[in-house]
């Protein structure tokens, strides 16, 4: 329980006064309202909760019926019927909230005619597959979290992202390329906490916050994140690295830290 209360406190980093315009007020008073305060709406602004048959599958409906669609944004929040795919979206979505569904595969034709989305959010679902090339057309990608699902491997992430979050997973050091972050030169925030990785990945140059807290992580060296090779290398752009809740104890690996300006909060004694 505490470590799922650490994930979504992180989570929130992805969203927190991100959205443009007056759309930030309408999302959360939307989505920390209770279902029981929405029904008692009036009928003209509530959702048609008739049946769906049993053989209907929510893939099929019309586009928006099971979301609510603002200018560029949808949201699908904790859908009934269980949302168990990716909604369909209009053509000029750019931000995407399906959190808290039972959406348990990403395939290549889910985003393939959604070009402009620069958002996507689909936290707490059951997602343990996504088909490579899936976010490959998504080239004004800047913000997507995974987090809280099922998930063993990353697949090719947008160049362009500038936030990642893929907390609370079941990530080991294999499902994650030795380069998956290397050509990703805008991200700033790295959330990678409570998973079940052995090792530090590659961390590009221009990440700010970096969380790994909470995995099997054993030991750092003096590349980790400095440069073995070149003894004037800083790293300033780093101000904030969680590795509490590994194995390794930090203070055996002395030199692995002195490019930067903060030491990674974790195990010391």
């Amino acid at each position: 329980m505490a470590s799922t209360a650490r994930g979504l406190n992180q989570n929130s980093q992805l969203i927190s006064g991100s959205l443009p315009g007056n759309e930030l007020d309408t999302y959360f008073s939307d989505n920390f309202i209770s279902r029981r305060a929405r029904r008692a709406l009036p009928s003209a602004d509530e959702p048609d909760d008739s049946p769906i048959p049993d053989e209907a599958d929510v893939s099929d409906l019309p586009t928006c019926l099971l979301c609510v669609c603002l200018t560029g944004s949808v949201y699908c929040e904790e859908v009934t019927p269980d949302m168990t795919s990716v909604p369909m979206m209009p053509k000029e979505t750019a931000y995407l909230y399906a959190r808290f569904n039972k959406i348990k595969k990403i395939n290549t034709k889910d985003f393939s005619d959604i070009v402009t989305l620069k958002r996507i959010d689909l936290t707490g679902n059951l997602i343990s597959e996504i088909e490579d090339g899936a976010f490959s057309k998504l080239t004004m990608l800047e913000e997507l979290s995974l987090a809280e699902n099922r998930l063993v491997k990353l697949p090719m992430l947008p160049a362009k992202l500038t936030v990642f979050n893929a907390n609370n997973n079941l990530l080991r050091t294999k499902g994650v390329k030795a380069n998956a972050f290397k050509k990703m030169t805008k991200l700033t925030n790295l959330f990678l906490a409570d998973n079940q990785l052995e090792a530090v990945p590659q961390i590009p140059e221009s990440v700010r916050i970096l969380h790994l807290q909470n995995n099997n992580i054993t030991l750092v060296n003096k590349d980790t994140f400095c440069k073995s090779n070149d003894t004037y290398y800083l790293r300033l752009s780093l101000s904030e690295i969680r590795m509490d809740g590994n194995p390794v104890m930090l203070s055996k690996y002395p030199d692995s830290f002195t490019c930067m300006k903060v030491l990674p909060v974790g195990r010391y004694r």
